[in-house]
């Protein structure tokens, strides 16, 4: 992570703090600060981490060291972003054409309300998971965030840095369908990942109402999906019963070698050793094939660690 005294802001004030408009700085993973010049960041401005500016505010105010305002934390550039608790509006586009942004951090006391913009996550391509800074009962803002993002896209609880629950919600698809005839048209959602996204208690995640939900994805969704959802149950098990438990372990059998592809790509350790625990053994030895093809030799030994001990019997009868 960034130390936030490496970066540069271009800023306005407005009512109760501050609107961000630019950051710069040599990080793709920029931490931003509480506060500039002790005034509270409370609003992120439109185009604020895209390549494309917005047009020149004139009460725009500089804070930090001037060399670094040669290079703006912003488009093809940056990766993770952090932002602190004390942001409560997005504007329009804030994140427009980031293709590079993998993680977007929200820091503790977060509003659950924040106020999200038109277009934010557009061409975020690369765009992996939101990652709280709260307890997984806490109201958050996570309905609203997942909510502007109809792509693949997972989540994190981490209180404290400490991740505890975890979460991948998958992609849908929006149609409209015109009845030529009446000028009528007819408004189509595919994919479980819509009524995944719908999952909360007003602000609050419902785990137990998002497992439910798995029957159906088991229907409409593709087993690269389904993998993703049980990895993510599994590997963090908050508030997971032993059925449901059973049932992510069961897609995960089944689609085995799905499962493991990504793991052993970025060289995951923890979820290939927890795949592997109830994988049988011919996917264990492909697996490890897969590792060894890879020159991964900690994922190979993973998967024969769980492979069942050879004991040499003897028969007295024929002594």
């Amino acid at each position: 992570m960034s130390d936030s005294t490496q970066l540069a802001f271009l800023w306005q004030p407005v009512p109760g703090g501050a609107r961000l408009l630019r950051v710069y700085g040599d990080t793709p993973c920029p931490v931003v600060p509480d506060a500039i010049e002790g005034i509270p960041i409370t609003e992120l401005g439109p185009y604020c981490f895209s390549a494309r500016e917005y047009p020149a505010v004139p009460e725009a105010r500089r804070s930090g060291p001037q060399a670094l305002f040669s290079h703006a934390a912003a488009g093809d550039f940056v990766e993770r972003i952090t932002l602190p608790g004390t942001v409560k509006v997005f504007h329009n586009a804030a994140f427009y054409n980031c293709r590079r942004l993998t993680e977007l951090r929200l820091g503790p006391g977060a509003p659950a309300s924040l106020e999200l913009g038109s277009d934010l996550f557009t061409n975020c391509r690369a765009l992996e998971r939101f990652i709280l800074d709260a307890q997984p009962t806490a109201p958050t803002a996570l309905k609203r965030l997942v909510g502007a993002v109809s792509a693949d896209v997972g989540a994190s609880f981490a209180p404290n840095g400490q991740e505890t629950a975890r979460v991948f919600f998958p992609e849908y698809f929006e149609y409209l369908d015109e009845n030529t005839p009446a000028h009528i048209f007819n408004h189509s959602i595919e994919g479980e990942g819509y009524r995944m996204r719908q999952c909360f208690d007003g602000f609050v995640m419902n785990f137990e109402e998002y497992d439910r939900a798995f029957d159906q994805a088991l229907v409409s969704e593709t087993p690269a999906s389904l993998c993703r959802i049980a990895l993510d149950r599994l590997c963090r098990p908050w508030a997971l019963t032993p059925e449901m438990a059973e049932s992510y372990r069961a897609a995960l059998r089944s689609h085995a070698q799905t499962a493991a592809a990504p793991l052993i790509a970025r060289q995951d350790a923890g979820a290939l050793e927890l795949l592997c625990s109830f994988m049988d053994s011919a996917d264990r030895a492909q697996v490890a094939r897969r590792c060894g093809q890879v020159g991964w030799s900690e994922g190979a030994a993973l998967a024969l660690a769980h492979a069942p001990r050879r004991t040499k019997t003897y028969d007295f009868d024929d002594l």
